[in-house]
Parts: C-alpha cells; structure tokens; sequence
C-alpha cells in the first residue's frame, strides 16, 4: 500500500484495523489537496478567534455585525434539504468507535445518527482509523461485531436505519499522525476528507448524503471556509454540486450574533443549525472570563435552557433558521437509565419529556438524545406536536424579538455559586479526562453522558471562579487557588478508591488531575482555549 506522496506522509501506525482500506494512495491525495488548498487559511481564521475574543472581552460585551446588516435584512433561504433529511424529530449521538456503539445507534429508531468524531471521540490513532472503517462499513450496509464473549452485532433489517451525519473535529484540532508539508494535518480535514472521499458518492446515489455537523464555529468566515471545501470536494470527485449538507452547532457566543450570516455562506450546502447548551456556556465563560460580576455563571447543574440568556438564544435559532428555510434542532438529552435504580430512571424520564415538550411547542424540529431508550420519549413530545409533518418549518416565530443583550444576560441566570458546585466539576472533570486517556470521548457519570463539552465547562467555571474571587453561597468562603486545590486533592482521593487500581489509578486519573489543577489556577496563561489540546500531547 502506498501512502504517501512528495508532501504528505503517514507517520501514525499503519498496521492497525482500517489503515488498508482507508489510507490509500488516492484517499491520501485528496487530503493532499485539501491541505494545500485551505490550511493556510484555517489558520488565519484561528488568529481572527483570539483578536475578536480580546477586543470582545476589552468591551464587555458584543453585537450583531454592522457590515453584514445586509444578509440579516435581506430575504434568501438555503437550498431545500434532500427528502431523507426532511425528519430529524428524533437525533442519537454518540462516537463511532466502538462497532457495537455504532450498530446499536444506527439500530435504535432515531431519525438520524450523530456519529461524532470529535467531543464524544477521543482521537487515538486506532479511534480515527476504526471510526473511518465504521463509517464506511455503515454506508455499504455491512457493518457488523462480534464481542468477546460472542454477542453477535449486525445492522437491522426489518426497519429504517438512522441517517449519518457525521460531525468532523473542530478547527482547532490537529491530527498528528499524519504530516503535510512536514507539518502536522488538520484533524477537520481528516475527518472530512477520509469520510467524502470514501463515501459520498455511493451516499448520494442511496438518497442518504453526504450529511456533516459543523462545530465550534466562531464566524461566518468559518462557515465560508467550510462551503468553499464542500465545493471543492464535490467538483474534484466529479460530484454534482451542492449534494453536501452541513449543520451547524451554535455553540459559541460569537456564533449566536451571527447564525443568519453562517447559514448565508452555506446556503447552497446547509440544512440547518442545532443549539448546545455546555460548550455554549464554556464559549460565554471563556470570551468573558476576565470581565468581571456580570458574566459569573451559577453552578453549572443550575444553568438550565429556561434560563432567560438560553431562552434568548434558543428563540432566535428557531427564527432564524425558519426563516431561512432551514431546520432547528435542539439540545442534548444527556441521561442514561440506570436499570439498578428505577427511581432515578423514571425521574430522568420525565424530565426528558419535560425538556423535549418544550422544545417542540417552541418550534424545533427535532431533537438530540444520548442513549436508545430515549428515543421514544423523543418521539411522542415532537409527534404531539407535528403530527403528520416531518418539521415544522412553517412555524415563523415572529413573536421573537432578541438584542444583543438579551443573548449577553448571563446575571438573571437562576442560581448560585456554591462550593458544591466546585467540587462537583473537579470530580467530573477528572473522572471524564481519565476516561479520555484511556481513549473513550463518552462517558457515564452519575448518570449521565458525558463528552468533553462537560470538562471544558467544568475547569472553566473554577478558572472564572477563582480569578474573580468569587464568594460561594453555600460556605461565604471566597474561592481560591488554594481552596480548589485542597478539595481538588480531596476529589482525586474519593476517585482513587472508587477506581480500586492503581495501576489504572496512576496510568489515567493521576495525569487527569494534574492537568485539571493546570488549568483551574485562575492564571491567565493557564487558560488554554481548549483542554483537548494539551491532552491530545500525552495519547498514542
């Protein structure tokens, strides 16, 4: 097998399940080219995110852009979704590797599969190459498992499988396993190109493709790179353009104030946007982290979508994306049965139910779940409300009108800073990283699934906490470095005896808890933008 050319080279293992079949010399070559083509400017728009951050930070605050008024005044829609995309009242996410995971959720009656490579991933080499070989499998219908123990795993045959959308790694990721121009590749376009390369023909002609989830974009200009790479990929594969459609996670603050605009500079290739609620309020806390009062968050179990800012930001989706011709889709639903403890399922339950009525009365179009038996409690809460109809795109929502301080209202969030809270976060976020290392992106804690969304807002809050020297409600101590660090030590003793190995102990959690304490120092320079970064230098 031939897999690398004058300037890119495979350096990752290729002795591993997947590499033969994915890593060949034409698939190689495209990602060559989609390299050369956009890295350069990728990165300029990675430099534009830490400028607009200081000079939003600097203000206090930001607004809708004044130069693109034209694109929010003006009337256009994207182009119409394709009819198998029409349905998504029902949306499971989850990674891709392992097979089983992949199996049971294209298996569980869901409208779509978000089949996510990057916050529920944990980007180990054998992770990418196996999420590739899934992928592909999944697309020829021939994906299949065989456990250990022999359980058998096969794609169903007597219903409709989910539709795929894949969700690539954000911008900011790298992928060091392979090198173009000597320099490491971009884990979007690996992801991106891997999968189109191999896939999106033969996607296309079944009526089921190419489908993407964008995350973590932070301006329309990353919208713009992203249809610009559609629309080379589809011409240099002979492909009819426009046959990709890509939603878009509004996940970031500065996101919010420019939703019209992203889906203008998709509108050949978007079907729509989805509203998250932990990386949003990670993006909230990180924009404004040294700002002051005004953008203290409440401890993050309290911040819920009712809060008026999430509410604000919620509505304005749903409106812009009707208007627009494109589909709203809600947040996660994020716990898990617990078969051991039927009370804590059935309180689970119906507070799923509660958060997916209020979503379709508010004009979603579908929603998101974490796990199949969540599927149905979906479901019923959209099917109350469409009936019949695959969305609800007719729904205006001109009733919602939202400013810029309405989306900036951080302080009328419902709760309080407590030591609780604090110490909540550490155990969470050291018990997510741990897994992390260990190469699991999902993991359930205390019931529910958890991606590195949950980590990023956890040690952001402490960070924000300290460095502002907030006082918690529940002690009327003020939270600080030292405060932290004791009970963080106090987290990572309570772990240790959960976990019951210390080998494991010493291979996942101790490194886990070393970079939570690096990054809740409160420390302007231990504030990195995004912890997968770092934590990506110590895997295979």
């Amino acid at each position: 097998m031939t897999t690398e050319t004058a300037t890119i080279k495979v350096v990752g293992r290729r002795d591993l399940p997947g590499a033969e079949e994915i890593l060949t010399a034409e698939a190689l070559n495209f990602l060559e080219k989609l390299h050369q083509r956009f890295a350069a400017t990728r990165e300029e728009l990675l430099e534009a995110r830490v400028t607009a951050r200081e000079e939003a930070a600097k203000a206090g605050g930001m607004d809708f852009l004044p130069e693109t008024r034209e694109v929010r005044e003006s009337e256009w829609q994207v182009a119409p979704a394709p009819e198998k995309f029409r349905d998504r009242r029902v949306e499971i996410t989850g990674p891709v590797a392992p097979a089983k995971m992949a199996i049971n959720a294209l298996n569980s009656g869901a409208k779509v599969w978000l089949a996510d490579l990057e916050d529920a991933s944990a980007p180990f080499w054998s992770n990418v190459l196996e999420s590739q070989l899934n992928l592909y499998d999944a697309a020829r219908r021939q994906l299949s498992f065989t456990s250990p123990d022999g359980k058998s795993y096969s794609l169903r045959e007597d219903g409709e499988l989910a539709t795929v959308v894949v969700r690539p790694r954000g911008w900011h990721l790298s992928e060091k396993n392979i090198e173009v121009n000597g320099e490491r590749a971009i884990g979007a376009l690996v992801d991106f190109g891997l999968h189109f390369f191999h896939n999106a023909a033969l996607l296309h002609t079944n009526g089921e493709g190419p489908f993407y989830y964008l995350p973590k974009l932070e301006s329309y200009l990353e919208a713009r790179l992203w249809n610009d790479i559609f629309t080379f990929a589809e011409a240099e594969l002979g492909l009819e353009h426009g046959i990709v459609r890509a939603t878009v996670l509004i996940e970031t603050i500065p996101a919010a104030f420019q939703m019209d605009e992203i889906l203008y500079e998709l509108r050949d290739h978007a079907a729509g946007l989805n509203a998250g609620r932990w990386d949003y309020l990670f993006s909230i806390i990180k924009t404004f982290r040294e700002a002051g009062e005004k953008f203290i968050l409440p401890d993050r179990a309290d911040v819920s979508m009712t809060a008026p800012m999430m509410r604000a930001y919620t509505d304005l989706l749903v409106k812009t994306c009707h208007r627009r011709g494109a589909f709203a889709i809600g947040g996660m639903a994020a716990f898990i049965p617990n078969r051991r403890e039927p009370e804590t399922t059935k309180n689970a339950f119906e507070k799923v139910h509660a958060d997916k009525k209020r979503e379709a009365e508010d004009g979603f179009d579908g929603s998101w779940v974490a796990h199949p038996d969540l599927v149905e409690i979906c479901v019923e809460e959209f099917t109350k409300v469409l009936g019949d109809k695959p969305n609800q795109l007719d729904r205006q929502r001109d009733d919602v009108n939202v400013t810029a301080e309405d989306l900036l209202d951080v302080s009328s969030a419902p709760g309080q800073v407590t030591e609780a809270g604090v110490r909540d976060n550490l155990y969470v976020a050291v018990a997510y990283i741990a897994a992390w290392l260990g190469g699991s992106g999902a993991v359930a804690i205390h019931n529910l699934m958890e991606d590195a969304a949950t980590a990023e807002i956890s040690r952001s809050q402490i960070w924000q906490q300290i460095a502002n020297q907030v006082t918690a409600a529940d002690t009327g101590e003020v939270i600080t470095a030292e405060r932290v660090a004791t009970i963080l030590e106090e987290e990572v003793a309570r772990l240790r005896e959960e976990v019951n190995d210390d080998e494991r102990f010493e291979r996942y959690y101790q490194p886990a808890a070393d970079i939570v304490k690096q990054m809740t120092s409160g420390r302007e320079e231990d504030f990195v933008t995004f912890l997968t970064i770092p934590a990506y230098e110590v895997i295979d």
